[in-house]
């Protein structure tokens, strides 16, 4: 995982909305969040994320056959940000590609890479939750600002005979709700304007009641689902890996599933709503605390603007082999190495641009 420095706690928004620590808290759970700083985007904390993630495999970059980005603050509309991180990686041989399923993203994200790797067309792939939503908030919103945080989380697939990993999925949406949450212009139906920039028409738009009572129903029907084609039982899970959007949601689906509170990770007090990047943050802080152990059974869920909404079952299976020191440092390398030759080759394809224009002037 990776997470800006900068830490905004809710003392520091009361100065700027009209707001308190007790009225967030109170609603939400969140006592602070992660806010990006100037130089740090939604590729460079999935760059950092993915390589931790790498860290804890024996992969080199040269290995990698696909890198997914779920993210719905993109650097860019095209190119891909999973691109940006595979040129930031080295990963020379990867496919790379962006998923927009907001909030529920990464749980999209993983089943697509499994099923990719079930099929035989890939040996492994990064999986990357990344958001640096706090260049989509509305600033003077206190009903949205005080919810969102930046970050990124990662996790590694890959092929192996040994029994586990991803054992059951569940993906569903509803567009009819699609206004409930959403950032409305910039894309081809309101293209950016004076008017549109006026209206913050830019930024996240919630209605925050139609959109907890749709949580609080879904968090645990899909749960239930994903236990239920997975083959297991919901007393065979040790741990429930929930979207971190509102700790009385989380209280909710704990309530609908008649479950104790400590089977369920939760860290939103610490980082707010990072959307697709909240999933994985919270698991990668769950194994190194030792919450999570080889063979524990798991549940992701999450919810989110489309509407989205879905849950993944998992059978926790570590590396078969990690990375040694002399390995780790030969990746460092390899990774600092990526610089240099995405610079070579631009210069590269400069060169071979006056060429080609040279030679095409001369044959007319």
């Amino acid at each position: 995982m990776a997470v800006p420095e900068k830490v905004v706690t809710n003392e520091d928004l009361a100065q700027i909305v009209d707001t308190n620590d007790e009225w967030i808290v109170s609603r939400t759970g969140i006592h602070q969040r992660h806010i990006a700083g100037k130089d740090e985007t939604t590729a460079s904390l999935a760059t950092k994320a993915a390589a931790r993630a790498m860290a804890m495999t024996a992969l080199e970059p040269p290995d990698i056959d696909l890198i997914i980005v779920s993210t719905s603050t993109p650097e860019h509309f095209f190119p891909a940000t999973a691109c940006l991180v595979q040129d930031a990686l080295g990963a020379g041989r990867a496919g790379a590609f962006d998923l927009s399923a907001a909030c529920t993203g990464f749980i999209y994200a993983l089943n697509m890479a499994a099923q990719s790797i079930r099929s035989g067309s890939i040996r492994n792939a990064i999986v990357i939750g990344s958001e640096t939503l706090s260049r989509m908030i509305n600033w003077e919103d206190r009903t949205t600002c005080v919810l969102f945080g930046d970050g990124a989380g990662a996790i590694v697939l890959e092929a192996s005979e040994r029994p586990g990993g991803i054992l059951s999925c569940v993906m569903r949406s509803d567009g009819s709700g699609g206004e409930l949450l959403s950032i409305p212009a910039g894309g081809s139906r309101y293209p950016t304007t004076v008017e549109t920039l006026q209206r913050k028409m830019h930024t996240i738009h919630m209605n925050g009641k139609e959109v907890y009572r749709f949580a609080t129903h879904v968090m645990a029907s899909a749960t239930r689902e994903a236990i239920s084609r997975s083959g297991l039982r919901l007393s065979d899970i040790s741990l429930i890996i929930p979207h971190q959007a509102n700790l009385r949601i989380i209280e909710a689906a704990a309530r609908g599933l008649k479950l104790p509170m400590d089977k369920f990770v939760v860290n939103i007090g610490n980082y707010g709503n990072t959307s697709t990047a909240s999933i994985p943050i919270a698991m990668c802080e769950a194994v190194g605390a030792g919450r999570i152990r080889p063979g524990d059974n798991l549940v992701m869920v999450g919810f989110g603007g489309g509407l989205t909404w879905g849950a993944l079952a998992l059978q926790w299976v570590e590396p078969e082999k990690r990375a040694r020191p002399a390995l780790r440092r030969r990746r460092s390398i390899l990774i600092w190495l990526a610089h240099l030759r995405s610079f070579f080759r631009r210069v590269y394809r400069r060169i071979e641009g006056v060429l080609w224009g040279g030679r095409e002037r001369g044959t007319k």
